[in-house]
């Protein structure tokens, strides 16, 4: 028997031992999701693509996994798209899909390293929560974009139920470092009766 890993997918700690458990779970991932009905990756492609029309710039796919997001984005017109994870097995499986442009496995705690400005836009589906990205990571985000450039989370109903990312997200736009485009709470895993919030940022 399989085993399945999504009742656990709350669960796990940070740092290690969420990049060992997503390790572990990378060869049946895209298979339980699927079978549970994980809309996420589209609902934010379809967000990201409404809030603008250039779809040639250089776009980060932040907790890539085994690439969902990635294809989603592809769907979307998106053409240069990296990926970034810390777990080195979902990053094997995302090598095997023709979706990016480079993928890095990144430290799961460590600082998000690259040029400031060096994206148009960040994607982070399902990133954003316990034990996985805190609320500074937004901060790291907004470095990593370009002035005016997009970013597009989704925060799931335990991360709105815990509030630490609300918080910080409600800190930066009072400090004026972005504006709210858009956001919509709708479905994340159907099985689960699970909802969402989408939500595009503009860096400003």
């Amino acid at each position: 028997m399989v085993k399945k890993f999504l009742d656990d997918a709350y669960r796990h700690g940070p740092g290690l031992e969420a990049e060992r458990f997503y390790d572990a779970w990378a060869d049946s991932y895209d298979e339980e999701l699927a079978e549970n009905g994980y809309v996420t990756p589209r609902r934010c492609a379809l967000s990201l693509a409404a809030a603008t029309e250039e779809r040639g710039r250089p776009v980060l796919d932040l907790g890539c996994g085994t690439g969902l997001s990635g294809v989603a984005l592809r769907a979307e017109g998106f053409t240069v798209i990296d990926g970034w994870d810390p777990s080195a097995e979902m990053i094997r499986r995302a090598e095997a899909r023709d979706a990016y442009r480079v993928l890095r496995q990144i430290e799961p705690d460590g600082p998000l390293t690259a040029p400031a400005g060096a994206y148009a836009a960040i994607v982070a589906v399902g990133v954003l929560a316990p034990g996985l990205a805190p609320p500074e990571a937004l901060d790291q985000c907004l470095r990593l974009l370009a002035p005016g450039g997009l970013m597009c989370f989704s925060l799931n109903d335990f991360t709105i139920a815990d509030g630490a990312h609300e918080v910080r997200l409600k800190a930066l736009e009072e400090a004026g470092k972005l504006e709210l485009v858009s956001r919509e709470y709708g479905e994340h895993i159907r099985s689960r009766g699970m909802g969402a919030d989408v939500i595009v940022i503009r860096k400003t």
